[in-house]
């Protein structure tokens, strides 16, 4: 817990841990329909939504979500014009409490969909869950990585002070692993 929210992340990634394809697109091979299951009932909980600029579910009621979209392009907190339910977060300006008060939300968990750098950010702050699924049989050669290049994803999160549960199946397609805090 981070005050009174709850920092869930959910990522998938390929089976050599690309989460982008070469342009930095979140590839079709990567939409499997168990793990967009397991996914959705995760938003269904959360009170906040975290993303990048390029991040998004893409679901019918994904504009009915509160978000945090984060950049640096702002000092701290600007309202989005396109959508009255998020607004634009810088960080580096406002804290993770301010920013979830701009929009009306107090406490409870706050989701974490990408991109990597979204991703890498809360690796610093810490996360009480991430849920790590993983297309077993897709590969995306010269993709992008979950926290960039130069570690595997065991090692940020053993970094991060996170580490593996079981793997469980969603299905032949799909395992995950849900990290936790040592």
């Amino acid at each position: 817990m981070r005050g009174s929210f709850r920092i869930v992340a959910y990522a998938i990634v390929s089976a050599d841990g690309m989460i982008a394809d070469e342009t930095g697109k979140h590839p079709e091979s990567l939409k499997l329909e168990a793990d967009e299951r397991f996914f959705t009932r995760g938003l269904d909980q959360a009170a906040i939504i975290v993303q990048g600029r390029n991040s998004g579910e893409g679901q019918t009621n994904s504009g009915e979500r509160l978000r945090l979209i984060l950049t640096r392009r702002i000092p701290d907190l600007a309202p989005d014009p396109d959508n009255p339910k998020a607004r634009f977060w810088n960080p580096a300006g406002a804290s993770l409490e301010e920013a979830c008060a701009a929009l009306g939300c107090g406490a409870g968990t706050v989701a974490v969909i990408g991109g990597p750098g979204v991703y890498s950010y809360f690796l610093g702050v810490g996360y009480d869950d991430f849920y790590l699924s993983r297309a077993d049989k897709v590969r995306v050669p010269g993709g992008t990585p979950l926290f960039g290049r130069g570690r595997t994803l065991e090692q940020a999160f053993a970094a991060a002070g996170l580490e593996p549960g079981p793997v469980q199946r969603l299905d032949d397609q799909v395992s995950l692993i849900e990290w936790t805090p040592q």
